[in-house]
């Protein structure tokens, strides 16, 4: 399963999260997403949504040209609502 790269550019992480979560429900259990984004808040933000939901964060991506951030898609992830990605469905 190749790895689905998404471009977040400079949206802030509330949203990053609300187009994230349609990736992971495209790409399916296993998948490997790679998250480019500017956002200073992505490196917390990212790992703590991973946390509340279930997909493994996989950390920084070494040597990607801007700041890319990876998980893991887990198949028994936890829902969140559809405008407002900090809170369970």
């Amino acid at each position: 399963m190749p790895d689905l790269v998404v471009d977040g550019g400079d949206k802030l992480c509330v949203q990053l999260l609300i187009e994230l979560r349609g990736h992971v429900r495209e790409a399916g259990p296993g998948a490997v997403i790679h998250l480019i984004a500017t956002d200073p808040a992505a490196p917390v933000d990212l790992p703590a949504w991973c946390h509340m939901t279930g997909h493994a964060y996989l950390g920084r991506v070494e040597g990607a040209e801007r700041p890319t951030y990876a998980l893991r898609v887990a198949g028994d992830a936890k829902e969140t609502q559809e405008a407002k990605p900090w809170h369970a469905a």
